[in-house]
């Protein structure tokens, strides 16, 4: 069915990365999930109503919420694609996030109110009508909602998409709850001569489902406007490109900032050979950053380190270096490494890789650095630069 979907209303449906097909998949999702969103709140709230059911209503009034966040996001996918400006250099992706972000604000919310109207309902029972009609509707909804859930995965993970994917976790909560609204309304058919406000309690239950289903998503979302560290996948096609030519002698200080789905910038440093001829290097370089925006989508700016690839003593010394180094921290490494000899003292310049685990703050750590250095040879002046990797 998603298939059919995008062959019928998202032209070039497989080019996933041009932003006028992402906004063609936002506007087909949110569409459909209006429609469907709508349909489930008018059915169930009409039965809630007639019926006198607590947790009926509850789950419509989430229905309305979900609804309302389908707005949220066709709105955002409009925005998200409208081309970078003075103001915006970097594209209009981000607002994703922040459709995302409001949301789960807004579940949040409903989760609330629901949980309010349910415990008073708990303290001042009132016995709802036990009616067939209210089991079909419900079970039809778990149908549409399962299915709801499948479409915006599947498409979200297709154009990457945090809306999607938080829709998707939405529809898969509203499956929980109302399968324990249906749960507790077969319960009661079954057994009519149950006392115990079971509606009531049940409405307590979907309302805690949503709360955590909207502090999951807000959760998400933060990390994402915060900004995080690349995944495992993008880190493995730059160095994939970059090892690729020989030349290219090492990689380092390598950052991602994502701006949105499809809006992704890559600094990094690359070590050359310090003897090789610079306009070819920097040719080399020019490849490099034309692949990555052509094969992956990455906006990259490389900067060029030339390094000795053929000095016996600098070599040893590194090594030694390195060797003292890693006595305060295993996981430490060196880069951009340099002597400059002096008459009464020479200058150790290097930087030093240290991961986010080590807990050392910068300034002790670098003075940690150079009493080691000084452990090899007094006449040695370590200057540092401390990279966190």
């Amino acid at each position: 069915m998603t298939n059919l979907l995008s062959r019928l209303f998202v032209r070039d449906y497989k080019n996933t990365s041009s932003p006028i097909v992402r906004r063609a998949y936002g506007t087909m999702v949110s569409v459909v999930g209006m429609v469907l969103n709508i349909l489930l709140f008018g059915a169930k709230f009409a039965v809630g109503m007639l019926t006198g059911s607590v947790s009926i209503r509850a789950d419509a009034i989430n229905n309305l919420s979900d609804a309302g966040s389908q707005i949220i996001s066709f709105i955002s996918f409009r925005i998200s694609a409208k081309p970078a400006d003075r103001e915006h250099p970097f594209g209009h992706a981000r607002i994703e996030y922040v459709a995302s972000m409001i949301v789960s604000f807004l579940i949040l919310l409903i989760g609330v109110e629901l949980l309010k109207e349910s415990v008073a309902k708990i303290i001042t029972p009132e016995p709802p009508e036990r009616s067939w009609i209210s089991a079909a509707v419900l079970g039809g909804s778990i149908l549409v909602k399962l299915w709801m859930a499948l479409f915006n995965r599947t498409v979200g993970r297709r154009i990457d998409s945090a809306v999607m994917r938080a829709t998707a976790a939405d529809s898969l909560s509203d499956v929980l709850s109302t399968g324990a609204v249906l749960i507790s309304t077969l319960v009661m058919l079954a057994f009519p001569e149950l006392n115990i406000n079971l509606d009531a309690y049940m409405g307590v239950l979907v309302a805690v489902l949503i709360l955590v289903a909207g502090v999951r998503i807000l959760l998400e979302t933060k990390d994402s406007i915060l900004g995080e560290a690349p995944s495992e996948e993008i880190i493995r096609q730059i160095n994939d490109v970059v090892k690729q030519y020989p030349t290219a002698l090492g990689i380092h200080d390598l950052e991602v900032h994502s701006y949105g789905p499809g809006h992704t910038l890559a600094t990094l440093h690359v070590e050359v050979d310090g003897k090789v001829d610079v306009f070819a290097s920097h040719d080399m370089i020019d490849n490099i950053e034309q692949r990555l925006r052509r094969e992956y989508g990455i906006a990259a700016t490389i900067h060029m380190d030339p390094i000795v690839t053929d000095d016996a003593v600098i070599a040893e010394l590194r090594a030694r270096v390195l060797s003292a180094v890693r006595q305060l921290d295993p996981n430490i490494n060196l880069h951009d490494f340099r002597l400059v000899s002096g008459t009464t003292h020479s200058n150790l310049i290097f930087d030093v890789a240290v991961p986010f685990e080590n807990k050392t703050p910068d300034d002790r750590l670098r003075a940690a650095v150079a009493e080691q250095v000084r452990r090899i040879d007094p006449s040695y002046c370590a200057v540092v630069t401390i990279d966190r990797v």
